[in-house]
């Protein structure tokens, strides 16, 4: 029984994984004038930011979205003019 409760939890665990279910996606966005770094969508913000936010980019990783940020000056500095 036990090893049939393992078999399962590994084949579930791959299934997961093969679908793209634990990927995570960073966004960086212009929310309020200020940049932003959220793991929720682009209509997930605007519900909860307002409808002048907009999506500057996407990464798989929060380094990569935070690099990308410090580029234009950082986390919650003014967003660059569009």
């Amino acid at each position: 029984m036990r090893k049939l409760c393992i078999a399962l939890a590994v084949t579930a665990l791959t299934m997961l994984c093969a679908t793209g279910a634990m990927a995570s996606k960073y966004y960086v966005y212009c929310a309020n004038g200020k940049i932003e770094i959220d793991q929720r969508d682009l209509k997930q913000m605007k519900s909860s930011r307002g409808s002048h936010t907009y999506q500057m980019s996407e990464f798989d990783s929060r380094t990569d979205a935070e690099k990308f940020a410090k580029q234009l000056g950082g986390v919650g500095k003014q967003c660059p003019k569009r």
